[in-house]
């Protein structure tokens, strides 16, 4: 078990549900990914990611999926790309099952 946080703590992550509308090949990675482009509605855009994803999702299945990233870490510097949130995903060995609201819900709403 982790250490335990505060609820302050917590309250300062930014989670917010966005729409996958872009998935590229990603070969300059260390890890088989896809880069990422999320929707997450007018007032926060298109944001970039990469995800290790491959081994459970192909890229045309992944286009349209609604998911939870965070939003407020700082940009990543991952091979020759920039990444500018944290999509979240349960991970079993190697594997990424990404976290997706049960409801179609609107771009950008924050997760509390």
């Amino acid at each position: 078990m982790n250490e335990t946080i505060s609820w302050k703590d917590f309250s300062k992550i930014d989670m917010r549900t966005g729409t996958i509308v872009a998935v590229f090949e990603f070969p300059e990675a260390r890890n088989p990914s896809y880069k990422l482009h999320i929707d997450f509605g007018e007032e926060i855009g298109t944001r970039k990611t990469s995800a290790q994803v491959t081994k459970n999702y192909e890229k045309k299945e992944l286009i349209g999926l609604q998911v939870i990233a965070v939003i407020n870490f700082p940009k990543k510097q991952i091979a020759n790309f920039m990444s500018e949130c944290l999509i979240l995903g349960a991970v079993e060995n190697d594997a990424v099952i990404l976290i997706q609201p049960r409801m179609k819900v609107p771009n950008g709403l924050k997760i509390s």
